[in-house]
């Protein structure tokens, strides 16, 4: 585990695993290359600045100080983060797996071996509009990964980033009434666009979606900042 597969560390958070304290590690490259992204300078990096090994040696200090740990990026699970799991759950921490769902041998093995304690898939666009939003057709992937975790009763969430100059409100309905006929029933997550100075389609903030015209009556819909 002596490769630079990550771009950076935060230290501590509560906010990204609820109810747990938690740092983040931030891994680099993905296969997407969705228009909004924000985290472009780790998307585009082929090496990181930390080994895996580096990451264990700061989590040791983090003990009794941290509960959790979230796998981010990029996308974590273009690499083989198994062994990495295996050794942060020795610590006696939880993992949450922040993820874009497509690859589902690595995610089924990961739960198989009980390494992860909580997913939340970036559900990024519907069918119709996949390709366009993030530059590559695996919409299949990412909708075969829900199904198995709906199937096997996993606990996870779906969030969606919304700019109106990509997504609208018919594309969210459309996006709902996928994942309900699924039989998804946990919290749908719609998250606004963060403006930075760099993202991949150097968009900008667009108008805020009209909530009285999103289909409510399927699943509950929280909205974050």
């Amino acid at each position: 585990m002596n490769q630079k597969i990550v771009y950076n560390i935060t230290k501590f958070t509560t906010t990204d695993y609820v109810g747990h304290l938690s740092c983040i590690i931030w891994f680099v490259s993905c296969n997407f290359r969705c228009l909004y992204c924000y985290n472009d300078n780790i998307v585009y990096t082929k090496e990181g600045n930390y080994t895996q090994n580096n990451i264990l040696d700061f989590l040791k200090t983090r003990i009794g100080l941290l509960d959790s740990v979230v796998l981010s990026g990029g996308e974590a699970t273009v690499h083989n983060v198994i062994p990495i799991c295996k050794e942060i759950k020795k610590l006696g921490l939880k993992i949450k797996l922040d993820t874009n769902a497509t690859n589902l041998p690595q995610i089924k093995k990961l739960i198989e071996l009980n390494l992860l304690d909580y997913i939340a898939i970036d559900f990024k666009a519907p069918k119709y509009k996949f390709k366009e939003i993030v530059g590559v057709d695996m919409y299949d992937n990412t909708i075969k990964t829900i199904q198995y975790l709906i199937s096997i009763d996993f606990t996870f969430e779906l969030r969606t980033t919304i700019n109106k100059s990509l997504l609208d409100e018919n594309d969210i309905n459309s996006m709902i009434e996928t994942i309900s006929n699924l039989g998804y029933k946990n919290i749908y997550y719609l998250q606004n666009f963060l403006e930075t100075s760099s993202n991949i389609g150097n968009i900008s903030k667009s108008s805020n979606i009209d909530k009285s015209k999103i289909n409510t009556q399927n699943l509950t819909i929280q909205y974050r900042n």
